[in-house]
């Protein structure tokens, strides 16, 4: 499974153009279609995966028709295009990243964060069934990266834990996909999150990978996926995005109560680019990240977005970032 970098920037070459309008075909009564208002959401990548079953399945049982709302499930083009589409106006609201969601601050873009999908950064260190590392058993070994910032700026802050830095290690880059760096024992370990390479180590390699999570070893503990919205659209449309979340929330509680309904409505909707075995294992990986559902499943914190803050300050990712809370409002929440 081909994944995504941390930043945007990064262009998938080929990757064409997907949006699909997902039918409330579910056992729940609707309103008629015309008395729906469209919201249109963009996703962070160019290809279906397991993150987004919770709006494809709410969207089928007629959650977010209950609230007023036909949702367009829209892939970008390109990883670097969910911001754009965003910050033009082009979608109301954004699946994302938390860098992505900065670095469109910085260039002006008027978005913002207003739930996490989440509840804890899940990326950190991954090796092969039964070779586990301590940081400092990581000196002299070769490390599978990406080749965005966030990513060397997670593994310099888990270096340092153990006084090391990034020259303690050597760093091979993957172009798309750290994984097969590390099944064709090319590297000793790999960087990555627990449910996209964590997962395609499960299901590709036939192994349980061992994990050394970051968040134990001196990095920021913010949950990597947002949802984002266009300032303007949601200062214009306030109840619209309240309702939107509301649907989101109600259903992420009922994708994670049912796990096999929602693989099938992955299935069904995007049978040309749905690998079963993989999506199944992804979306049972990302269930013990959204459990338990309940009111503050999709709440922001200024503290951890503040921990994050300085700590890509520190490393020259952002040289001034804003006040915390000029990133994220909780306004919209149910």
């Amino acid at each position: 499974m081909k994944r995504r970098t941390f930043l945007a920037g990064t262009v998938l070459a080929g990757a064409t153009l997907l949006s699909t309008l997902l039918p409330a075909v579910g056992g729940i009564a609707t309103a008629s279609a015309a008395s729906l208002t469209k919201v249109t959401f963009i996703q962070e990548w160019p290809v279906a995966d397991g993150f987004w079953i919770p709006w494809i399945l709410g969207k089928d049982k007629g959650f977010y028709a209950q609230e007023g709302i036909d949702l367009e499930i829209v892939a970008p083009p390109t990883v670097a295009d969910t911001m754009k589409f965003l910050g033009t106006g082009r979608a109301n609201v954004a699946f994302t990243t938390v860098m992505d969601i900065i670095f469109a601050k910085e260039q002006g873009a008027p978005v913002e964060a207003i739930g996490r999908y989440g509840k804890e950064n899940n990326w950190g260190v991954i090796s092969e069934q039964g070779k586990r590392y301590t940081v400092a058993e990581l000196k002299g070994k070769s490390v599978g990266i990406y080749n965005d910032a966030w990513t060397k700026a997670q593994l310099a802050l888990m270096l340092k834990s153990a006084g090391l830095t990034l020259n303690d290690v050597k760093m091979v880059t993957a172009a798309d996909d750290t994984v097969p760096l590390l099944l064709q024992k090319r590297v000793d370990v790999i960087t990555g999150i627990t449910n996209a390479e964590g997962t395609e180590m499960t299901t590709t390699g036939k192994q349980q990978p061992e994990f050394l999570p970051a968040i134990a070893h001196g990095v920021p503990n913010t949950p990597i996926f947002m949802f984002a919205g266009n300032q303007q659209w949601l200062k214009a449309n306030p109840q619209l995005a309240k309702a939107f979340m509301r649907a989101t929330e109600k259903s992420i509680a009922y994708a994670v109560a049912h796990p096999d309904e929602g693989v099938q409505a992955f299935a069904t909707a995007y049978s040309k680019a749905y690998d079963p075995i993989y999506i199944k294992q992804q979306w049972s990986d990302t269930i013990p990240l959204l459990s338990p559902v309940d009111s503050k499943s999709l709440q922001l914190d200024a503290a951890i977005w503040q921990s994050l803050l300085t700590a890509i300050k520190a490393e020259g990712i952002v040289k001034a970032p804003l006040p915390a809370d000029q990133y994220f409002s909780n306004q919209y929440l149910p």
